[in-house]
Formats: C-alpha cells, structure tokens, sequence
C-alpha cells in the first residue's frame, strides 16, 4: 500500500509561518483619523464579503479567531490592525479592511466605507501591499475591478497586490488553471494564487512572499491625494 505524504515545508516556509504565527492585535480604527501612525509595511487585506477573507488571515497566522468573521456579512466597519514580530519587534502590520459589496448594508453606510477604503488605499503612507481574496467561482467582480483601478497608480509605483483565489479546493483542476489564468490577465499580469484554507494549498507560498515583502521593505509608494467626499470608488 502506497502512502502519499505531503511535501515538509522549506526552511524559507517554516520561518515565514513562524513569523505569521507572531500576529497580536494591535487596534481597531472607524476612521482614517484613529489609525496609528506606523513606519513598519503594512499589508492590506480586502475583498468582497463572504470572499472568505477573515478564513485566510486565521490560516496563515495559525490562530482560529484573530480575525473575526462577522454573522451578518458587511457589517463589520473598522480596519483591523495585527502585529507581526518575534520578541516583542514590530516587523509589519496585517490590515484587516471590512467586506464590500453586501446588499444588506444601508447606502449611507456603504459609502462611507466606500470614502474610508478609498482613502486609506490611496493615502496611507506605510502601505506595502495589498491581498484582494476573490472567490474564483465568482471571479473578479466589477467591485474588485474597481478598487483594483483606483489602487492602479500606486500599483505601477511600487505597491506589491496579490490576488488570492480562495476556496480553490472547490475547483477542479480544469477549472482552477482557467481562473487562476483569468485572473493573472485580469490583474494585468499581477500576482495571483490559488488558496484553500481545508486543503492548505498555496499556504507556504503566501506565508513567504508575505515575509519577502517585509524583509525587502521599500520606500513607500507614493500615496495619492485623498478622493473627494462624494466620489469614491463603487463598491456597493
């Protein structure tokens, strides 16, 4: 009887997910206004409600409820910050940004969160990179397609954007390699990968590039002016 064992972690993964597994809370924040200022890369996590966004973060940290999914989808209205960092060192900061696109969400809330989401990906000066975690069986939506325009000046500056298709183990292979395909075109050649939080799959990958980010930390891309009031992007 032949037993198949899963391939041990490389040294670069074990020290990634060593590190992942250092993420403390640090703050929640409303507003812009109540956000800490930091120096340390910050990598924002954003998606669509229901993207399975709060499932990856709990992986990759190896902690069950650091981020936390909310019952009602979209209600969540804060940015979330963690820490990452052995003994005490703040090496990055994880941003957990609330869920878009859930019709139960009154406008007025929406665009509110539209003008904070809006803002902070444009602005903030620290930001390194962003996760958009997208379900392939959905594809990128018009939603996702619309943060990723308004995230797009800063992209060709420097910011690092990875797409997350998550959820992959409900893929067949088939289906897998042709939305990991879309994807790749639909983010103009950008990073993307497969993601199951059951399977592991595409774990180690992450983790590493999350730890290469931090390590290699670059001088900020430049931050855009802040969006007028009643033009945010449309993620309702």
């Amino acid at each position: 009887m032949t037993h198949h064992s899963t391939p041990a972690p490389s040294a670069d993964a074990r020290l990634a997910h060593a590190w992942l597994h250092t993420a403390r809370f640090l703050t929640t924040a409303p507003t812009l206004e109540t956000l800490p200022a930091l120096e340390v890369p910050e990598f924002a996590f954003v998606g669509r409600s229901n993207a399975g966004k709060s499932t990856a973060i709990n992986t990759l940290t190896q902690q069950k409820r650091l981020a936390f999914a909310s019952k009602t989808p979209g209600r969540t209205q804060s940015i979330n910050l963690f820490t990452l960092g052995k003994q005490g060192v703040t090496d990055a900061v994880l941003a957990d940004l609330p869920g878009y696109g859930y019709a139960a969400v009154p406008r007025e809330a929406k665009l509110r969160w539209q003008r904070v989401m809006a803002n902070y990906l444009l602005t903030r000066p620290n930001l390194r990179a962003v996760v958009m975690l997208v379900d392939p069986r959905l594809g990128l939506t018009e939603l996702d397609e619309a943060l990723l325009e308004a995230i797009r000046p800063r992209v060709q500056d420097g910011l690092k954007f990875l797409v997350l298709l998550t959820k992959a183990d409900k893929l067949t292979r088939t289906e897998a390699h042709k939305a990991l395909s879309i994807a790749r075109l639909q983010t103009a050649g950008g990073e993307a990968r497969l993601f199951s939080a059951l399977k592991k799959q595409g774990l180690d990958e992450v983790a590493v590039l999350l730890r290469q980010w931090a390590l290699e930390a670059p001088a900020a891309p430049a931050a855009a002016p802040a969006p007028p009031d009643d033009d945010p992007p449309a993620l309702d």
